[in-house]
């Protein structure tokens, strides 16, 4: 039986429409909120600044999803990684998702795929697995919203508690990947090393900003520090390994 062809153009092509209907989207409603804008009177020159600063603040994320997207090409193919990490799916969801499935499955993740069916169960998984956001958020996300209103109409302090208490819990689940590794060894802690690479590079944007009151820093900050911890990470890695 012929292999399955990850790569195959089917699959490109089937990806490439659905992307190319959210690029539609993405520049559909930023034609409708720039005239919306420009209809409330903001100024085209705090329009231009506003996206220029969006669009820079893209530039890490999706340095971020692209490497992703290489990294599961090794074994997915192309088409699939390129889909999944450019409509919905996220790089800290994606990976595990995949992987979790293909150790499952006895598939080896440093080789591509040549079973359909194998393919077929990562893709499932992968799909299946993130679809409890959508449906929670289409089904009860007013519900929550309301619930959270009247939690801080009742107690405005506890309602801030909780709120926070939820962002952590979220920071706590990347958290957990961090520092998953560090019973391995020194290699284990090179994601640690690098968090907190990440951590000065905003600490030393931060003093920028506030000390030496250099404000357009303010809207790079976050993009020079995932930058700046990933390209440092590449000499850490290197001296660790």
């Amino acid at each position: 039986m012929k292999d399955f062809n990850l790569n195959s153009p089917f699959l490109f092509m089937a990806a490439g429409v659905i992307v190319l209907f959210v690029m539609a989207q993405s520049v559909f409603f930023l034609y409708k909120a720039w005239r919306q804008a420009r209809a409330l009177g903001i100024s085209t020159s705090v329009l231009k600044r506003v996206t220029l600063a969006s669009a820079v603040f893209t530039v890490a994320p999706a340095i971020a999803i692209l490497m992703g997207v290489f990294a599961l090409s090794k074994f997915l193919g192309l088409p699939l990684p390129w889909l999944r990490l450019s409509v919905l799916g996220a790089v800290t969801y994606e990976l595990p998702a995949a992987t979790i499935a293909a150790n499952v499955l006895n598939v080896p993740i440093s080789e591509g795929i040549t079973a359909p069916q194998a393919y077929s169960t990562i893709a499932w998984v992968m799909t299946l697995g993130i679809m409890a956001g959508l449906i929670v958020i289409t089904l009860f996300l007013k519900k929550i919203q309301g619930g959270l209103q009247s939690m801080k109409k009742r107690d405005t302090r506890w309602g801030e508690i909780f709120i926070d208490a939820l962002f952590l819990g979220m920071i706590s689940a990347f958290m957990g990947m961090v520092f998953a590794d560090i019973t391995s060894g020194l290699r284990g802690w090179i994601p640690v090393f690098v968090m907190i690479v990440s951590a000065l590079l905003m600490l030393i944007c931060g003093f920028f900003v506030r000390v030496l009151k250099i404000k357009w820093m303010e809207d790079y900050a976050l993009p020079i520090s995932m930058l700046g911890a990933m390209a440092l990470s590449i000499p850490i890695t290197n001296l660790l390994s």
